[in-house]
C-alpha cells in the first residue's frame, strides 16, 4: 500500500515543533531574563535604595577624579583599575580591579560600587541587582561562563531553526496575525502563538542571530586561529573588538598618576560632556602606566570600541582609536542592536515590550504542545511519561521563573543589609525558590499546581511596592512627589505583572478541557489542505 510522500510544510512543522520543545524551557528563560535587561539599570538603582536619586548628573570628570583617588587607596598594588563613569541610567560608579598577587583559585579581580558625588565606596546593600539577570540571560550564571555561553549559543541556534520553519510551515502567516478565536482551546493557543510571532518576527529573527554574532569568536574559533596566526595578530584583533587594554610590562620605576580628570576632559571636548564611558588605568604607579577612556555606547548604534590612549605619568595622548574594520564594525553595529543600549527611552520601551511578546511567543508554543496532545491522550487522567513531563516542565519554566525572578526581590529588600555575602545570598533564593516550584509541579495536580503558582506569583509581584513603604523610605508615593520615576515606574510595572499573572490564573482555573471531535477533524482537514 502506497502511502502519500511528505510535503515540505509537513516536514517542516514537525521540526519547528521539536526543535521549540526541546529547548523552549531554556529559550523561555533565556528571553523572559534578556527582556527585563533592557532596564538592568533601572532595576539596579532600584536594588540599592539607600543611594538617593541624582536629579542632576555628576561631571564625568569630576568623577574620575575623585574614584581614582579611592581606588589608590583600596586597591594599591593593583595591576589594572577600571570603571564605568556615571550616565542618566545609573546613580553609582561600577569599578573593578585585578586582585594584587593574585594566588591560584583566588579570584583575578574583585568589584566595588562608589559613589559618583564623593568618591567613596557606596554605603548600600551588597546586591548584583539588574546585572544578575543579565548574566543569567547567556551564561546560566552558577555555570561555568565557557559551558553556559555555549549552551545558549546551541538553544539560539535551535531558535534560528522554529522562526525559519515556523515561517515555512504557516504559509497564511500573514492572515492569521488578525485572526484570533478567543475560548476555542487548542485554536486559541495557535492563533495567539502566531500572532505573537508575527507581531515582533524581524525583531526575533535580529535578536537571534545578533546573540550568535555577540560570542562568535568563541563559537568559530578556528577562522580567527588561521586568519591571526602570530601574537602581535592576535592582538590586532582583540583591539578590534574591545577597548579592554591589557597591563603591560612593568618597569619597576615608581611614577605618580597623572591626573585622570584632565585624560577625561579631552574626550569630553572629542565626544562630549556626556559621551564618556569608561575609564581604565594599567599599572598605576608604575613609569609605564597607561590610561584608556572610552567613549560611551549611548550616541552611537556600534559596540566598537572607541578609546583615547593617554601616558599614565605624562598624561600625553598617546593614540586615539576611533575606527575599525569593515568586519569589526559590522560585528559591533549586529552587537548594539541586540544588547539596545543606544537607545532613547521610547526606543527601549519598543524593545521590551516586543522582546516580551517574544517570550510570550516561546511560552504558548511550550503550552500548545501540551493542549494538542491532551486531546489525543486515552486516558486524560494518567498521561505517559513524556507528556507529564513535558507538561510539569512548562508549569516550572513559565509560572515558576515569574516565582524565582520575583523572590529574587523579595530577598534584596528582606535580607538583612549588613548579612555577609549578601549577593550571593538574593541569587541563592532565585535558584532555591525555582527549585522548589519545580517540585511541587512534579507533586502537584497539573492544573492545580498551574493555578497556585500563578497566584502566588500574581501576589508576590503586588506586594513588591509594599516592601517598599516597610523596608525603605522611598514609598510609591513620595517617589512620585520626587519626580523620581525610575522608583515609582519600578512599583507600577510589578502591579502591572501582578495583573497579568492573575488574568492568566483565573482563564487557567476557568478553562475546562473537552474532547473536541468535531474540531479536531476541522482542523485536521484544514492541515491536509494546507499541505497539499
Amino acid at each position: 500500500m502506497s502511502t502519500k510522500p511528505r510535503g515540505i510544510r509537513q516536514t517542516m512543522s514537525d521540526l519547528h515543533t521539536w526543535a521549540g520543545l526541546l529547548v523552549g524551557w531554556i529559550l523561555y528563560s533565556m528571553f523572559l531574563t534578556g527582556t527585563v535587561s533592557y532596564f538592568k539599570d533601572e532595576t539596579s538603582q532600584w536594588m540599592r535604595p539607600e543611594v538617593p536619586h541624582q536629579h542632576t548628573q555628576q561631571d564625568p570628570a569630576d568623577v574620575a577624579k575623585r574614584v581614582t583617588a579611592t581606588l589608590g587607596t583600596i586597591a594599591a598594588g593593583s595591576a589594572q583599575w577600571s570603571f564605568e563613569l556615571p550616565a542618566p541610567r545609573t546613580n553609582i560608579v561600577g569599578s573593578f580591579w585585578r586582585t594584587p598577587n593574585a594566588k591560584p583559585g583566588v579570584r583575578a579581580f574583585q568589584e566595588g560600587t562608589f559613589d559618583p558625588a564623593t568618591g567613596a565606596r557606596a554605603t548600600a546593600r551588597d546586591t548584583l541587582g539588574g546585572e544578575f539577570f543579565y548574566r543569567y540571560h547567556f551564561q546560566f550564571y552558577y555555570m561555568s561562563p565557557i559551558w553556559g555561553r555555549w549552551i545558549a549559543g546551541f538553544c539560539a541556534m535551535f531558535m534560528l531553526v522554529a522562526i525559519i520553519s515556523g515561517v515555512i510551515t504557516h504559509k497564511k502567516i500573514f492572515i492569521d496575525f488578525f485572526t484570533f478565536r478567543w475560548g476555542k482551546g487548542q485554536r486559541s493557543w495557535l492563533d495567539a502563538h502566531n500572532a505573537l510571532s508575527v507581531f515582533g518576527l524581524p525583531f526575533h529573527l535580529m535578536i537571534t542571530y545578533t546573540g550568535l554574532v555577540t560570542l562568535m569568536t568563541m563559537y568559530f574559533p578556528l577562522g580567527a586561529s588561521t586568519a591571526f596566526k602570530t601574537p602581535v595578530e592576535r592582538q590586532e584583533m582583540m583591539t578590534q573588538l574591545s577597548a579592554f587594554i591589557q597591563p603591560g610590562k612593568p618597569s619597576g620605576v615608581k611614577a605618580e598618576l597623572a591626573p585622570v580628570d584632565a585624560m577625561v576632559r579631552e574626550a569630553q571636548a572629542r565626544w562630549g560632556r556626556d559621551n564618556v564611558g569608561r575609564v581604565t588605568i594599567t599599572l598605576p604607579g608604575d613609569a609605564n602606566a597607561r590610561v584608556a577612556v572610552s567613549r560611551g555606547e549611548s550616541a552611537r548604534v556600534s559596540m566598537s570600541p572607541q578609546y583615547m590612549l593617554f601616558d599614565g605619568v605624562t598624561g600625553k595622548l598617546i593614540e586615539v582609536k576611533d575606527r575599525v574594520g569593515g568586519a569589526a564594525e559590522t560585528r559591533g553595529v549586529l552587537y548594539a542592536l541586540h544588547l539596545g543600549r543606544f537607545s532613547d527611552l521610547q526606543l527601549r520601551w519598543l524593545y521590551f515590550i516586543v522582546s516580551l511578546a517574544g517570550t510570550a511567543m516561546v511560552g504558548t508554543g511550550l503550552v500548545m504542545w501540551t493542549v494538542k496532545r491532551r486531546q489525543k491522550l486515552a486516558d486524560p487522567a494518567r498521561p505517559y511519561f513524556g507528556f507529564w513531563l513535558v507538561e510539569r516542565l512548562n508549569i516550572a519554566s513559565i509560572a515558576g521563573l515569574s516565582i524565582a525572578m520575583t523572590s529574587f526581590l523579595w530577598a534584596n529588600r528582606v535580607l538583612p543589609v549588613a548579612m555577609a555575602k549578601r549577593s550571593d545570598a538574593e541569587i541563592n533564593v532565585f535558584f532555591a525558590v525555582w527549585g522548589v516550584t519545580l517540585l511541587d509541579a512534579f507533586l502537584r495536580p497539573a492544573k492545580r499546581a498551574s493555578i497556585e503558582m500563578l497566584w502566588i506569583a500574581a501576589a508576590l509581584l503586588a506586594l513588591v511596592p509594599v516592601l517598599d513603604v516597610l523596608t525603605t523610605n522611598r514609598p510609591i508615593w513620595r517617589s512620585i512627589a520626587q519626580g523620581d520615576w525610575v522608583f515609582a515606574g519600578f512599583d507600577l510595572m510589578m502591579w502591572a505583572f501582578a495583573a497579568l499573572h492573575a488574568a492568566l490564573a483565573v482563564k487557567t482555573a476557568r478553562h475546562r478541557p473537552r474532547a473536541f471531535k468535531a474540531e479536531r477533524k476541522a482542523m485536521v482537514v484544514e492541515r491536509e489542505e494546507e499541505h497539499v
